[in-house]
Parts: structure tokens; C-alpha cells; sequence
């Protein structure tokens, strides 16, 4: 019986190379217009005045805890993410409540100041700005201008997110109360 030689296969190194180089112009691509994306959202928000100052002195926290911060949204639309001045920007936070109002360190990140007059409320809910969090999220509703505004956050210890609704809810109340007094008068 005679030996057949067969021919070794051969490795196609131009149609490997081609497809790689291809490959990664293509995700090249998708980074650039996903970034084009956020600049134009970006360009759309800049009538949004600029964030409240940290005040020097924000009084004694009524509640504080660690967490992280999943971003702003419009107010009743969840996916309509809020990008201008770094709202847009996931990040830990440390968040502590006064009666003054709401402040989230944000490290990396300028931190989120919100007055207790621009408060409006929070609740509870399973996701933010296109983040569902099954174990859920506090959301913090508020005012920037004339825009109304929510933000979620991530308590490190979920279990804790019904208290800060409940203070969060009470102190809007007596901030809305203090506001009928003083126009009163």
C-alpha cells in the first residue's frame, strides 16, 4: 500500500489579521458614538443651572450610611438620564441627611448638595437611569431650577432605605410647613 503524503493546513494569517483589525474598528466605533451620545445628552442639559454649594456647616446629621450613588433622571422618567455636572456618574457615596438637607459624598466626584427647600420627597423603587436593582433603590426627589429631578441610591445595608424614606418624607414636611409660616407672615 503506498504512503499518502498529505499536505499540511495551511493557517490563513491575512483573513485572522483582517478580521481582528476589523474587529476592533468596529468597537473603536460603537466607544465613539456611545460617547457622542453622552456629549450630545450633555449639550441638551446645559440650561441646567449649576449645582448648590456644600455649606460650610450642614448641621447634625438626623441620618447618615454609606452606599453608592446610581445617578439623576428626570422626575417620572427612569431611563432619561441626567448627565450635566456630573449627575450622570455612578459612584460610592456617603450620604448623610440634616435638617439643612441632603448631602451625598461622592469621592472621585463633586459632591451632591441638595437643600432641604429643593427636596420633594423619596421612595423606594427597583431602578434608576437604566440600573434595576432587584434588593431596590432609595430615590431622593428634587428640584434644580425649575426642573424636577430623582436620584437613586444604594444603601450598603438595604434594609435601611424605609427609614430614610420616612425621614426624608418628614423633613420635606416640615420644610414645606416652615415655608406656609414664614409667607404668612
Amino acid at each position: 500500500m503506498p504512503l499518502a503524503t498529505e499536505k499540511g493546513h495551511v493557517t490563513d494569517w491575512p483573513g485572522y489579521i483582517g478580521a481582528t483589525v476589523g474587529l476592533l474598528i468596529l468597537i473603536a466605533l460603537v466607544y465613539w458614538l456611545m460617547r457622542q451620545g453622552w456629549n450630545w445628552r450633555r449639550t441638551l442639559q446645559s440650561d441646567l443651572p449649576e449645582l448648590p454649594a456644600v455649606p460650610a456647616e450642614t448641621g447634625p446629621a438626623l441620618l447618615a450610611a454609606p452606599g453608592r450613588y446610581h445617578g439623576s433622571t428626570t422626575a417620572g422618567n427612569w431611563l432619561d438620564r441626567v448627565v450635566a455636572h456630573g449627575l450622570g456618574t455612578r459612584s460610592l457615596a456617603g450620604l448623610t441627611l440634616t435638617e439643612q438637607g441632603l448631602l451625598a459624598r461622592r469621592p472621585g466626584e463633586a459632591d451632591l448638595w441638595i437643600p432641604a427647600a429643593a427636596l420633594t420627597g423619596a421612595r423606594t423603587d427597583s431602578g434608576i437611569a437604566g440600573k434595576v436593582v432587584p434588593s431596590g433603590l432609595l430615590v431622593v426627589g428634587w428640584t434644580l431650577g425649575d426642573r424636577a429631578l430623582e436620584s437613586g441610591f444604594r444603601l450598603d445595608a438595604a434594609d435601611g432605605h424605609d427609614d430614610w424614606v420616612e425621614a426624608v418624607e418628614a423633613l420635606v414636611t416640615r420644610t414645606k410647613t416652615m415655608k406656609t409660616e414664614e409667607a404668612a407672615t
